[in-house]
């Protein structure tokens, strides 16, 4: 070897290689041999400026050529690598293989399309790419769920152009679609290994539709034994946007000893904050912001305040700061204080005197057109910024006006506090904005005290600062307020949290302003801000929805720092898997019609045992009466039979649930003013030999002195609007509402299961929803599977012996759409 080992460690270090490389390297002379001979043909010396990451694709074309040392055109890849157009050892790999198969055949066009020169892809596309491919393989990764989940990355890298993107970005969008397609792993992705068993013959045996071993637990029992906390999850708290966020004590500040007082404060603890607006009633969306901000805290083992920013008394009212304390709750989530940002007036009134004193904040008296005209105007078609007249005016001056505008010497829009920021950045959030304004308007809890009021860009930070929160967790239209959240705790030189920023949650096919929420009330085209039909989180409630399904949800999507747009039907997928899980299942007939069995007695009773959940014995089972009349569903008839007709009609026999033997309808009476079937006789064919019918129907008993049937309002929701996107109507939003949103049976029965359902509601009886409510309170949270119709829950509209129930979601993806 011409150099010396020496001079070839101080080669290979100054290109980039690792140290424990490089000792690789020269064990074997060969590889090291060819190696140095690559950086020569590439053009590649001590004094080069070769990225660090090129270091692996030479030791890898080094490694390729030992193994086969007339590799042709060798000298092009090693120049590719050199010259950035090969970034990845899988694009080496092609090289290598394209160099092979082309021989003296070897052009640059076909080298570069082989290799994927030039192709790239945004982590966006990614997304796009990776779901439209498990899309077409959707019933297969159903079937065989996680199994299939490490192959299903290996082949959409080696059978599709992403085996060019980012390897990381392409694993974590196929495990968000597993994820969006499955739910979270459960028991059917445990594969137990022992004699005779293993990864590949458990996933044979489930595609060939083998049971799993006789001791391997159902799901549906394991939930019902131990409910898990839907936001345990370390793939939430400790991977992604949440899993990187610092340590606490780990926010630079302006001065060390800031650190030192704030560590001492908290003990090392994370504190984070809910800081909602009481000015309307919380949505989906805020469902997010809870989970993370109260999951991230109680994961850490630290609090979460829950802080009211009640700095615009014109806009508040009580039922807003009761509504959301109770939401908090209902979720499960108990603040460690509950805080409000006019606690703190006076504090934050004699900071912005000291802003001011720092020649860091100006009483400015410009209109609202002239401050825009000094940002550049809309789309800064005005000219350059400029600052206002007033803010160069003398300290003193400005802090005498000031306290005139606390005096109540100024109406509003005549004075503004405006803090010194720099007018010459390109982040709107630091020209000038406002501090104070003047309202003329009392406020809930200080009344009349004050003419002035601190604006959220001022509030906000100082209240976080004020209340030593660790982790300032907030959605990403706030991003540009970073540098002003910074700016202002160091211009005032307090401690400083770190704010860090992750996707809002959206749901599309609905509608989440209050404003136009408000209008939909005001208008009566809903019962209230709680009409199950809303998104929100007072109507998901009264819908049913439990909180842990809601949590699931947010837990499912995860936390990044994308937007998330979601169709409510996913919502409703979740939610849907959750209740599966979670609830009782009970027979509800919408519309009932009798059945008369005409060869059993007029006092003909029996009792049966009625599971409240098949093979689950954890939900228990209630006993129900059967007697000579039941009811069935109207659907469940028809007066003429067809051979694809599997239910009741004349001559045919099916059989009813849980009942030993069939029923054979022999005729039926009709309302001649209506043409409506008003009574089905059959016969019970308890008297010849048992032929297994092709179909068994719900039904329940006519057994008035039992309390059979329960009567009860049924409530069908369907989607409110016909369009994922109602704003995007031509006519308005108001024209895209959907006039089948609500289907009201009010002739309704259940069977008399229902009552225990209630006595032990909720279901699951979980601490935090129900803990020492009476379901008088919350009607809600009687929840249960009505059979072949889908999931309800009782209404609040409830009252004595009226039960109204609401469906939360119907059984199955497709039914039940809207448009």
């Amino acid at each position: 070897m011409a150099d010396d080992t020496d001079a070839i460690t101080a080669r290979l270090a100054a290109v980039g290689f690792a140290d424990k490389t490089i000792k690789d390297v020269l064990k074997n002379k060969k590889q090291c041999s060819v190696l140095l001979s690559i950086l020569d043909e590439a053009n590649v010396t001590t004094d080069a400026d070769t990225p660090g990451a090129q270091a692996p694709l030479f030791n890898a074309l080094a490694a390729a050529s030992t193994k086969d040392a007339a590799l042709p055109s060798r000298p092009h890849i090693a120049l590719a690598i050199r010259d950035g157009r090969l970034k990845t050892t899988t694009q080496v790999d092609a090289a290598i293989k394209y160099a092979k198969d082309a021989g003296t055949s070897f052009n640059d066009v076909d080298f570069d399309k082989a290799c994927g020169v030039g192709v790239s892809f945004t982590k966006e596309e990614v997304v796009e790419l990776v779901k439209a491919y498990i899309a077409e393989r959707k019933e297969e990764i159903e079937e065989q769920r996680y199994k299939v989940l490490g192959g299903t990355i290996a082949n959409i890298k080696a059978s599709t152009d992403l085996k060019w993107a980012n390897a990381l970005d392409v694993k974590t969008a196929v495990d968000a679609e597993f994820l969006s397609l499955l739910g979270p792993k459960d028991e059917r992705d445990i594969v137990k290994k022992g004699k005779g068993t293993d990864t590949k013959s458990s996933a044979k045996d489930a595609k060939e539709g083998k049971k799993p071993a006789a001791d391997a637990p159902s799901s549906s029992s394991a939930a019902a034994a131990a409910e898990p906390d839907p936001l345990n999850s370390t793939s939430m708290f400790e991977e992604g946007f949440l899993g990187s966020l610092h340590k606490p004590g780990g926010n630079p500040q302006i001065k060390p000893e800031l650190r030192e007082a704030h560590l001492k404060a908290t003990g090392g603890k994370v504190f984070t904050r809910f800081p909602p607006e009481p000015n309307g009633y919380l949505h989906i969306g805020h469902s997010k912001a809870i989970a993370v901000n109260f999951g991230y805290a109680r994961f850490h083992k630290g609090e979460c305040y829950l802080r009211y920013d009640d700095t615009n008394p014109e806009a508040e009212e009580e039922k807003y700061f009761t509504s959301i304390k109770e939401i908090i709750e209902w979720l499960g989530f108990k603040p460690y204080k509950i805080t409000y940002s006019s606690d703190n007036f006076q504090r934050l009134y004699d900071l912005a005197e000291e802003l001011i004193k720092r020649d860091k904040g100006y009483v400015c008296h410009c209109t609202a057109e002239e401050i825009q005209k000094q940002r550049g105007g809309k789309e800064g078609e005005a000219g350059p910024r400029y600052g206002c007249a007033h803010r160069d005016r003398p300290i003193e001056e400005s802090l005498a006006e000031f306290r005139n505008m606390r005096d109540g010497k100024y109406k509003p829009k005549e004075a503004l506090l405006r803090m010194k920021q720099d007018m010459a950045s390109g982040n709107p959030q630091m020209w000038d904005l406002t501090a104070y304004r003047v309202l003329d308007a009392e406020h809930h809890r200080t009344g009349a005290e004050w003419k002035i009021y601190p604006t959220y860009d001022f509030t906000h930070c100082l209240c976080d600062s004020f209340e030593n929160i660790t982790h300032s967790l907030c959605t990403t239209e706030f991003i540009t307020a970073r540098e002003s959240y910074d700016w202002l705790c160091d211009a005032l030189e307090v401690y400083k949290p770190r704010q860090s920023e992750y996707g809002r949650l959206n749901l599309t096919g609905t509608i989440m302003s209050k404003r136009k929420i408000a209008k939909l009330v005001n208008e009566s085209h809903v019962r209230g801000w709680d009409d199950p039909r809303l998104y929100t989180l007072v109507a998901i409630r009264r819908r049913g929805v439990p909180p842990g399904a809601i949590l699931s949800f947010v837990n499912e999507l995860g936390v990044t720092t994308a937007t998330t747009h979601i169709m409510t039907a996913r919502f409703e997928q979740s939610v849907r898997r959750y209740l599966e899980q979670t609830v009782p299942r009970l027979s509800l007939i919408l519309d009932p019609v009798l059945v008369v069995l005409e060869n059993l007695p007029e006092d003909h009773y029996e009792e049966i045992s009625v599971p409240f959940k098949p093979n689950d014995a954890a939900m228990g089972e209630h006993k129900v009466p059967f007697t000579n009349k039941f009811y069935v569903d109207r659907s469940d008839f028809r007066e003429v039979d067809s051979k694809d007709y599997f239910r009741l009609a004349p001559g045919k026999s099916v059989g009813l649930l849980r009942v030993p033997h069939t029923v054979k309808v022999t005729g039926f009476t009709k309302d001649e003013a209506t043409g409506k079937v008003t009574e089905i006789q059959a016969r019970y064919e308890n008297d010849i030999p048992f032929k297994k019918p092709k179909t068994y129907l719900q039904w329940i008993a006519h057994a008035p002195e039992k309390g059979s049937p329960v009567a009860v309002e049924a409530r069908l929701f369907n989607q409110l609007f016909m369009s994922e996107n109602p704003e995007s109507n031509p006519a308005g939003f108001l024209a895209d509402i959907n006039k089948n949103s609500e289907e009201i049976y009010s002739g309704a029965i259940i069977d008399t299961g229902f009552h225990e359902v209630r006595r032990r509601a909720p279901w699951p009886a979980k601490e935090g929803e129900g803990a020492g409510v009476l379901v008088e309170e919350r009607p809600e949270t009687v929840r249960f599977q009505g059979l072949r119709v889908g999931y309800f829950a009782m209404d609040s509209d409830s009252t004595g012996d009226r039960i109204v129930l609401n469906r939360i979601v119907t059984l199955k993806e497709d039914v039940g759409k809207s448009g």
